[in-house]
């Protein structure tokens, strides 16, 4: 995919007194006083307005965060706990800058946050008159928010399509190549694990890689619709009975390619979803009516890993059994290890296969951590973002 870059800009002089605006993923998670819970999404923008302020320009940083009803200004709604964490990560002042869309006095060697862009009316509809104001603000526009990445918003799209240049910031950019590394041009066999608790919500992933992995291996609820295909027993547990055909027909598409997706011959099942609830090994074809599988079994597990270890490229989107009660969580763990062990390039991403990669502290031995939840899985979808779009259509043109 061929983008424009915001470091080739640096690096060539070109970023160099010009008006920059940033589009970063400053949507973080913060308690009921207002304080940052967690702060990854904030440390991970550091980089491309580090890189924009080395470069000599005059910088803006924009993000939406929350759920802001347009042009009501709450004070819940405001970025002024972001602001006062990029200045402390950067070891500067960070001025909040309200009503910002008619225009912004930022000097070059400048930073300032424009407050959330979801409070703009027009935003969320890309609306045209929004998106030219916007761009008018800036010389160049850095796309830098791989989490709105599948939304075509004003600040997002519309003022690409309008900015005298657009481009892909650092964050954004090492999405593209970890995708492309990754789906575009893998090293195979090519794994994928998809995992979660229902079915429909990710079928057309299903299909979609289908058509590209040499192994699909399926976890969670969706395992369980996949054993029905397969005639197995699944007891009381979470499932999707109407949608065994399509399960049937993504274990026929990988079998015509010579492909597989690997049933469980093994389970972990309780009689009650609880974290104390006595957990037991068994068979896949012994599962009993009042059981519930929570887990994949220790022999399926090990039979997965070494799938796994053997792979070229890895894809992981969810854990496959409820790890986050201790008796339920080997499944994930020696997943999670096999994956860290193994010398495919991976990449992950999804909330809950992030919360597993810290609980297993196998942060550095994944290839690539996706910082978007909604674009990473409409990537898998095989569908085109509208970040990804615009860009290359800019950079084309």
């Amino acid at each position: 995919m061929q983008v424009l870059r915001f470091s080739d800009l640096c690096a060539q002089g070109r970023a160099r007194g010009q008006r920059v605006f940033i589009r970063a993923d400053l949507n973080v998670p913060q308690d009921d006083a207002g304080r940052i819970t967690e702060d990854t999404r904030i440390r991970a923008s550091i980089p491309c307005i580090r890189m924009a302020l080395d470069a000599g320009a005059a910088v803006m940083v924009t993000s939406h965060l929350g759920r802001p009803t347009e042009g009501e200004f709450k004070p819940e709604d405001s970025l002024a706990p972001v602001a006062q964490r990029l200045s402390e990560l950067l070891g500067r002042e960070v001025p909040l800058v309200r009503d910002w869309v008619d225009g912004v006095q930022v000097q070059p060697g400048q930073l300032v946050l424009l407050e959330n862009c979801r409070l703009n009316k027009g935003e969320k509809k890309n609306n045209p008159e929004l998106a030219k104001k916007l761009a008018a603000l800036c010389d160049i526009f850095v796309h830098d928010a791989f989490g709105t990445a599948h939304r075509a918003e004003a600040s997002t799209y519309g003022i690409a399509e309008y900015a005298t240049l657009a481009c892909a910031g650092p964050l954004l950019a090492a999405e593209i190549d970890a995708i492309t590394q990754a789906l575009a041009h893998p090293r195979r066999p090519l794994a994928a694990i998809v995992a979660g608790s229902k079915v429909s919500t990710k079928l057309t992933i299903l299909q979609s890689l289908a058509a590209k992995v040499d192994r699909l291996i399926v976890g969670g609820g969706i395992a369980n619709t996949f054993m029905l295909a397969a005639g197995l027993p699944i007891g009381k547990s979470l499932a999707e009975p109407d949608l065994v055909g399509d399960a049937r027909a993504v274990i026929e598409a990988m079998k015509a390619r010579g492909a597989e997706v690997p049933i469980p011959s093994d389970v972990v099942t309780a009689k009650t979803f609880a974290a104390d609830a006595p957990a037991t090994v068994k068979a896949a074809s012994a599962v009993e009516a009042d059981d519930l599988i929570l887990d994949i079994g220790p022999e399926t597990a090990k039979r997965l890993a070494a799938q796994l270890e053997s792979a070229g490229t890895i894809v992981w989107n969810g854990p496959v059994g409820v790890f986050e009660f201790e008796a339920f969580s080997h499944g994930t763990e020696t997943i999670a290890r096999a994956i860290a062990a193994s010398d495919a390039f991976s990449i992950a991403g999804g909330g809950d296969t992030l919360a597993a990669i810290a609980k297993y502290g196998i942060e550095k031995d994944v290839g690539y951590i996706s910082t978007g939840g909604g674009a990473f899985l409409e990537v898998l979808e095989g569908k085109t973002l509208p970040a990804f779009e615009i860009l290359s259509r800019r950079a084309a043109a």
